[in-house]
């Protein structure tokens, strides 16, 4: 289930990519972005309704969110996992995740193009 899922997501995700390219063009990460607030948008709703009115079953939790969002976007992961610190109470560790994930996101992107250059 989630191969399959996974499957679907990332062709999803191209798909919506090579759109907003042909609409808006290569000079902002338009298809990115939009993935990543609808992935956000997707898990928080499936979550929400398979935890409250549809006892959304294991088989399709892993079909819809770890298969289809997570090949569709890891975002929508991170956004839902930030919004359980803050619903918890643990504003500290909600804060410091997201920071940390982009920041450090961020410093083993360029880690990896030095690593990648160093190669070449």
């Amino acid at each position: 289930m989630i191969a399959l899922g996974a499957a679907i997501g990332a062709n999803a995700r191209y798909m919506v990519t090579l759109l907003a390219l042909r609409q808006w063009g290569p000079a902002f990460p338009y298809g990115t972005l939009i993935v990543n607030v609808l992935g956000s948008f997707l898990i928080g709703f499936i979550m929400v309704l398979g935890t409250t009115r549809l006892a959304l079953s294991e088989t399709w939790r892993l079909l819809l969110v770890t298969g289809l969002l997570g090949g569709f976007t890891t975002f929508s992961s991170f956004s839902y996992e930030a919004y359980q610190l803050f619903v918890a109470g643990n504003l500290w560790s909600a804060c410091l995740y997201l920071a940390g994930s982009v920041m450090f996101g961020l410093l083993a992107l360029l880690l990896g193009i030095g690593a990648a250059r160093m190669l070449g």
